[in-house]
């Protein structure tokens, strides 16, 4: 890992830090961890019926960001939503720990103005605008694979 790496895992270490005990949380009753492209990931445990009862502005949660960790419902759902959840990431690398204010404030902003506090909370736009460009850009290779065509 070249420097300029681990002065992003240092910039953001307060937030990642305080993820750990979600994650503590997450192994003791009973969850998987994994390191996966350098993030730490959970899921399982607890955070199973946590993240499917959800919350009200987003229903059932599949995963979620916190500095260089990523909470999962289960392994399906990380699967799913890595990509997303890494545009997060690097969203934490650059706002810092500032990102764990300003996302809410954010999500707060919104709601103040009458706009959903989730989907149109300009992080998740972004996310959501690399998640969709990402898969715009695997779909060609899908169909030119004849592997994926076996179903």
């Amino acid at each position: 890992m070249n420097g300029y790496r681990w002065l992003l895992y240092c910039w953001v270490a307060p937030v990642t830090v305080l993820a750990l005990v979600p994650v503590l949380i997450c192994v003791i009753s009973g969850g998987r961890v994994n390191v996966v492209r350098g993030v730490l990931e959970a899921r399982g445990g607890v955070l199973t019926p946590l993240f499917r009862r959800g919350n009200r502005w987003v229903g059932t949660i599949s995963a979620m960001t916190l500095g260089h960790v990523i909470l999962g419902r289960d392994e399906g759902c990380l699967t799913r939503c890595r990509f997303h959840e890494h545009v997060h990431i690097r969203q934490f690398e650059k706002w810092g720990v500032f990102l764990a204010v300003l996302y809410p404030a954010a999500s707060l902003w919104c709601w103040l103005r009458g706009a959903h506090p989730y989907r149109d909370n300009p992080f998740e736009i972004e996310a959501y605008a690399a998640e969709a460009a990402h898969a715009a850009e695997q779909a060609p290779d899908a169909q030119a694979d004849p592997a994926a065509e076996i179903a």
